[in-house]
């Protein structure tokens, strides 16, 4: 029997995850198509919310807005390949993520807001347009890619910020 490659979470990996998360400054997000039940890839800006979970702002016009309503469960690619090299070997993230769409003018939005749109100024262009929401993912688990040979399973604890 061979040897699982998965590493057990320790310190070097939560951290690297951590650094993954609030550094991303887009992801690629994985839904379920709900016509053809295939999964279907969108490229989407990313910032983090206090709690350090992936947060964005979609448009009603996009196709994945609609997956993600008539099914939360998604996956979040966090992690940009470096200026040199091969791609594969830089350090990336998979989200096994819910994805919850914030109610527009509650507290936790509006506190959202001020957080994403500092982050993300260019985004206040069209952050109040009726047909854009914010969306917080919340992780169950992840898969980090350190590198070669660096391959770990996170859970949702493993993810949280450390206070």
């Amino acid at each position: 029997m061979t040897p699982s490659p998965i590493r057990p979470a320790d310190e070097a990996a939560r951290a690297l995850a951590r650094r993954l998360i609030d550094t991303a400054r887009f992801g690629a997000l994985a839904v379920t198509d709900p016509e053809t039940g295939a999964p279907t890839v969108s490229r989407i800006a990313i910032a983090t919310d206090t709690a350090g979970r992936p947060v964005t702002l979609i448009s009603d016009l996009s196709a994945h807005t609609d997956a993600l309503g008539r099914n939360p469960r998604c996956a979040l690619l966090l992690g940009e390949p470096g200026p040199k090299g091969d791609p594969l070997t830089h350090p990336r993230i998979t989200l096994d993520c819910r994805a919850r769409f914030l109610s527009r003018g509650s507290a936790e939005e509006t506190a959202l807001r001020a957080r994403y749109l500092a982050a993300r100024p260019k985004a206040k262009l069209y952050a109040g347009f009726g047909d854009f929401s914010f969306v917080l993912f919340e992780p169950a688990s992840a898969r980090l890619n350190g590198g070669f040979g660096k391959a770990y399973r996170l859970t949702a604890a493993d993810l949280a910020h450390k206070d």
